[in-house]
């Protein structure tokens, strides 16, 4: 079975997400309401066709009564010469909705990226986890392996033994809860992916020598996600169409003027066939001026412009919640960074000592408790290592998630710090 990696796990989100399909169904509703709106600038053309069977009975003069049968014809063509800019507005805030749209659609990207990555490194620790336990439990065997023979030989006591087979018990405790953690997050990731929770996979191996990036300037983060996080371009194109908005209420009480073109033939819409074959065609312009409304218009127009206060609101809320997000991952992912180094230095000191206790023990020096407890400070170490390490990869990618500028190429993972220099890193983080 090939191991899930987390490009693949990404691309099974995205794939599965019903939130990305219903914003893909938004963008479709928004583009059909941005060509309705192009499409008012357009003249329109209609035309009736109709089959007439025309009666007409005089009571009193039965001689006059007529009958006639016959089509009737008719054409109409209008075309909007000038309404003030209404058209124009509404074109602007259909285009403007449109664009929020899209943004929506990017900031759910942004959103299950997020998630997928956080489940997947929860996931991938509680499996390292799991089989740090397990060479824990191995060694605190071997352990006891050892003490039995050195108690056969006279060279240990029997509570040496005691003591050996009680850390085991807890090692072999410890591996069934972290049995236990790995098959929750595992459950977890199976339904972040949209897949069935008895699909079986397995994750990768994490990796031993992460990428350390450069972290950059706070303000830089900042900077790029006033500019590019989708959540905030989002609203600010619904102020924008809020605005547009306003302009199209106050032009649709003004006057509009339009080229008008109709023909006739045997009569009129909705009228009698005329007893002779007649064609008529008229041509000209028409005025319309809106003149009283009750005053239903000036209260429309306060509703648009109090709903532009409300979009201009609405966007700076969003747009400081938004960067308080990126100042948390920022400090996330700087102590993340910390943090694994020292957990570089613990495991490598934890090692040292555990080689050394060993050494001390086989020649009788140390007795099995200080050998116990430095392979429990040797696990505790590994532990800590995989935890850091899990932290740093995710909080790096939420990071960039919460900047709203993560894409599937910041999924791909790094093999040395010398293969992407500071200045190249940051030109493809601005661009």
């Amino acid at each position: 079975m090939q191991p899930l990696s987390l490009i693949d796990a990404v691309d099974l989100a995205l794939c599965n997400n019903t939130r990305i399909k219903a914003e893909w169904a938004a963008i479709k509703v928004r583009a059909a309401a941005s060509g309705e709106a192009k499409a008012a600038f357009l003249p329109t053309l209609s035309g009736t066709l109709s089959r007439l069977n025309t009666s007409t009975h005089h009571p009193d003069f039965p001689g006059a009564d007529t009958s006639d049968r016959g089509k009737t014809v008719s054409a109409g063509w209008n075309w909007r010469i000038f309404d003030f800019g209404g058209r124009i507005s509404n074109l602007k805030a259909a285009e403007a909705l449109l664009a929020a749209a899209l943004a929506d659609h990017d900031a759910t990207l942004q959103r299950t990226l997020n998630t997928t990555v956080g489940a997947y490194f929860d996931a991938m620790t509680a499996q390292a986890s799991l089989n740090a336990r397990l060479q824990a439990t191995e060694l605190t065997n071997k352990t006891l392996q050892a003490t039995n023979r050195r108690e056969e030989r006279g060279m240990a006591a029997r509570n040496d033994v005691l003591q050996a087979k009680t850390a085991l018990a807890k090692a072999r405790l410890a591996e069934q809860r972290a049995r236990g953690d790995e098959l929750k997050s595992m459950s977890m990731l199976s339904y972040v992916l949209g897949v069935s929770q008895q699909t079986p996979f397995r994750l990768s191996e994490p990796e031993q020598t992460p990428a350390v990036e450069s972290m950059h300037e706070l303000s830089d983060w900042l900077e790029v996600t006033r500019a590019r996080h989708p959540a905030l371009t989002s609203a600010r194109a619904q102020w924008q169409a809020a605005q547009e908005r306003v302009t199209t209420t106050r032009s649709e009480g003004l006057p509009t003027l339009d080229f008008v073109s109709n023909f006739y033939r045997n009569g009129y819409p909705n009228q009698g066939l005329q007893s002779t074959r007649s064609d008529t065609t008229t041509i000209g312009v028409t005025l319309t001026v809106p003149v009283f409304e009750g005053f239903a218009r000036t209260y429309k127009i306060r509703g648009a412009q109090a709903q532009v206060e409300q979009s201009e609101a609405q966007w700076r809320d969003i747009e400081q919640q938004v960067l308080l997000e990126v100042v948390k991952a920022y400090a996330d992912a700087q102590a993340s960074l910390v943090n694994l180094g020292a957990a570089d230095g613990l495991l490598s000191a934890a090692r040292e000592t555990l080689t050394s206790s060993m050494n001390r023990y086989d020649r009788g020096a140390a007795d099995i408790l200080e050998l116990l407890s430095v392979q429990g400070a040797l696990t505790d170490a590994q532990h800590e290592r995989i935890r850091c390490l899990s932290e740093w990869q995710s909080a790096r990618l939420r990071l960039w998630a919460t900047a709203g500028v993560l894409g599937r190429e910041k999924l791909i993972p790094e093999t040395s710090v010398a293969q992407q220099p500071r200045e190249q890193s940051f030109s493809t983080f601005a661009d």
